[in-house]
């Protein structure tokens, strides 16, 4: 099937849910923004009981800051609610307790979306991947380089520091001036309401309860986001092959959460229909899912089956498929033990 059909048939199946509805994002406003607040003031009264009840308040506190950045999503999306404004005054608020500068965010998310699984167009908004041929023909440097960013204790330890405390406190190279403008008002509001908290409970408190709440919703961020495009047997095509579709279908995952977790991580688990269709809001996403059939023929991985994404490195072109490397280094010690087995891979393709 032509792309275009493709596209125009799954979207007559979502059509009906890239609408907001009022009453249900003003719904989850209140069911996401009071219990984070009220998590957050118990897990800093707790300190005074002990240590212990804190971390375990902070993690609950840290799935609602997560639900808040879906909040801060859709208001990208500008599927949150129908007017530009409201949705930038929201993003730029949500943006501030998730660390997120709106436009700039907004920016590259929208690369992202438009060029998500195209070998040709990597860099913006997404995760850094290379090919087996890349990785190899690669300087020492860059190789070094790569093993560490694909590192999981240096991806979710050190990923959240970097990315949401130091890389998104600067504009990119080329930034519009709202967006520049955009993103010194969140960090001017980030050190206002930090100074705030500080001012009012002291430095030390602030420090015990903050800390957890951004580390464990940073982490759990870039889980998401990572192991909704990188699975085992996901879509990576070049430009002239790359389909807005496919891209959409067979490299975004449908991550099958218990409905609790479905429900903290506001749906996000739905990815492959939101790469589809952005204009759903979060709460539709469910919906649009279950309503379009050919969607169910998407990539289903639960909290056990994606664990594996750990051990992924590189994408073998060949093969389709995310290889580790050491998996790559086995590879290359039985084709230097069988030089005609690297011959007989070439010639078939499965190399």
């Amino acid at each position: 099937m032509a792309q275009s059909n493709s596209l125009s048939h799954l979207k007559k199946h979502v059509a009906p849910y890239e609408h907001n509805d009022m009453k249900s994002s003003i719904r989850q406003m209140l069911n996401t923004l009071l219990p984070l607040a009220l998590l957050w003031y118990a897990a800093y009264l707790s300190l005074s009981v002990s240590y212990w009840l804190t971390l375990p308040i902070a993690m609950v506190a840290s799935g609602f800051v997560v639900r808040t950045f879906i909040i801060f999503h859709d208001c990208c999306h500008q599927s949150f609610f129908k007017s530009r404004t409201a949705n930038k005054i929201l993003g730029t608020i949500t943006g501030v307790l998730t660390l997120c500068p709106y436009e700039q965010w907004k920016t590259s998310h929208s690369i992202h979306h438009a060029t998500s699984s195209n070998l040709d167009k990597r860099g913006t908004g997404d995760m850094w991947v290379l090919t087996i041929e890349e990785y190899e023909q690669a300087s020492i440097w860059t190789k070094i380089g790569y093993r560490i960013y694909r590192n999981p204790l240096v991806m979710f330890g050190l990923g959240p520091i970097f990315i949401f405390l130091i890389d998104y406190r600067f504009n990119r190279k080329g930034a519009k001036r709202k967006e520049r403008i955009n993103t010194y008002v969140t960090n001017v509001s980030l050190v206002g309401l930090y100074a705030l908290l500080c001012w009012a409970i002291g430095w030390q408190a602030f420090v015990l309860v903050q800390a957890p709440v951004f580390f464990f919703s940073g982490m759990l961020g870039i889980w998401l986001f990572y192991v909704q495009h990188q699975f085992e047997d996901t879509y990576f095509e070049h430009d002239e092959e790359w389909s807005y579709v496919n891209a959409a279908v067979d490299g975004s995952s449908y991550y099958k959460l218990p409905k609790l977790l479905q429900w903290i991580t506001g749906n996000i688990g739905f990815h492959h229909v939101h790469h589809l269709s952005p204009k759903v809001p979060n709460y539709h996403l469910e919906k649009a899912h279950n309503a379009s059939p050919p969607l169910h023929k998407a990539t289903t991985i639960t909290i056990r089956t994606s664990l594996k994404a750990l051990s992924f490195r590189l994408w073998d072109e060949k093969g389709k498929t995310f290889i580790s490397f050491k998996e790559l280094k086995k590879r290359r010690r039985e084709e230097k033990r069988n030089p005609d087995l690297a011959v007989s891979e070439l010639k078939t393709g499965t190399g």
